[in-house]
């Protein structure tokens, strides 16, 4: 019998589409859905045989493992509950989107543990498991309302291309699933990049939508510094800042990156594209260090997400970035390890803009010698390919 086929695009109401493909899963069906990279089937994951039968179908090798599709970074939590600080970063980066991460499975308190027996054998053969988190609000939208992970793999036989189309499914899978979602073509049309984390090093098991160059930035640490305009306090702080750590390394500023580490500023009011004022310019100058080809920038929602650590310059900054972006609250510290204020020089004397930068060159010292911060940048390195 040929699979049922719900097309997204023309349904009344999308829920009633989710609602369809949440019971199928319940019942032990395979539903093959859209997602960003490629068209995906999944089976509940609580349900043996549903898994045991999308692997026959699939015809893969007991060693090739399923994802689990999840709906949250927090959920990833329950499946590696000692998440490293690596996987931290990409994943609050990455997800959700065309990211599969892989982790060591080997935590007592994982719920892979809770899982059938015959489906931890299909989704951690060997030892690992692959959690992801698509982006694509019809597939967050039935993990919102399916009990337990899905099992997910791409919507073809294995061996054949990857399906980007609706048509492309049933032209593969034929009537070996039970329900088609239908939302056109495949926002990325390849697969997602596929990493393995394992403590503070990465391996690209799998080439994808994220280049190795990107997966590689997204994997550093970054460091932010805030004021309000982003023209002479936050942009003197990463120009020092950077120049600290480089000393540290042993290598130029403009070869942080190189070393996993990425540092930025940006103002909660500020105009995108403007320069850095004269003084702060003059004044970094005279310590060797060079401004003048800052552009400021607004502080966003991106931005606060990819930070690792916030510094702000003053309380009413870190109360803003507080109020506005709650889940960085525990990213988020003052610069001034005392709890004063780094007093805006804007409009002053050259003499001002000097207290403001030893001021400001003081605490990066303070912080630089903070054992907590010492240990996020004492490997910022991301490993190597295997």
């Amino acid at each position: 019998m040929a699979p049922a086929v719900l097309d997204l695009r023309t349904a009344d109401d999308p829920r009633d589409v989710v609602h369809r493909a949440v019971q199928a899963l319940a019942e032990g069906k395979l539903v093959a859905l859209p997602t960003e990279t490629v068209y995906g089937v999944a089976a509940s994951a609580l349900n043996e045989k549903a898994v045991q039968r999308l692997a026959e179908i699939k015809g893969r090798r007991p060693d090739q493992p399923f994802a689990l599709a999840i709906k949250s970074v927090e959920d990833a939590l329950d499946y590696v509950p000692e998440f490293p600080l690596l996987a931290q970063r990409l994943a609050r980066r990455c997800w959700p989107g065309p990211l599969t991460l892989v982790f060591d499975d080997t935590h007592p308190e994982s719920l892979v543990r809770q899982l059938p027996k015959s489906v931890q054998n299909l989704v951690s053969p060997k030892g690992t498991v692959g959690l992801r988190v698509p982006a694509h609000d019809l597939v967050l939208a039935v993990l919102r309302l399916t009990a337990g992970p899905l099992a997910l793999t791409s919507a073809n036989m294995t061996g054949e291309e990857d399906t980007v189309t609706a048509e492309q499914v049933i032209q593969s899978l034929g009537d070996s699933v039970d329900l088609v979602l239908d939302d056109g073509r495949s926002k990325f049309g390849q697969p997602s990049s596929v990493v393995r984390v394992h403590q503070n090093s990465l391996s690209i098991l799998r080439r994808g939508v994220i280049s190795e160059h990107s997966l590689r930035q997204l994997a550093s640490l970054m460091i932010a510094f805030v004021c309000t305009g982003n023209t002479c306090r936050s942009p003197m702080a990463e120009v020092m800042m950077r120049a600290r750590i480089a000393e540290r390394f042993k290598c130029r500023p403009d070869e942080l990156d190189k070393h996993g580490v990425i540092v930025f500023s940006a103002g909660i009011a500020a105009m995108a594209g403007r320069r850095a004022s004269p003084e702060a310019v003059e004044i970094m100058r005279e310590t060797g260090l060079e401004l003048g080809e800052h552009e400021s920038q607004p502080l966003s929602e991106r931005l606060v997400r990819f930070a690792d650590v916030l510094f702000a310059m003053t309380r009413g900054h870190l109360d803003g970035i507080v109020a506005q972006w709650p889940a960085a609250a525990s990213r988020t510290v003052l610069l001034s390890r005392d709890g004063a204020d780094i007093a805006d020089p804007i409009g002053g004397t050259s003499e001002m803009y000097r207290r403001c930068a030893r001021q400001i060159d003081r605490q990066l010292e303070l912080w630089l010698e903070d054992r907590d911060f010492q240990a996020l940048l004492a490997d910022p390195g991301l490993g190597s390919d295997k």
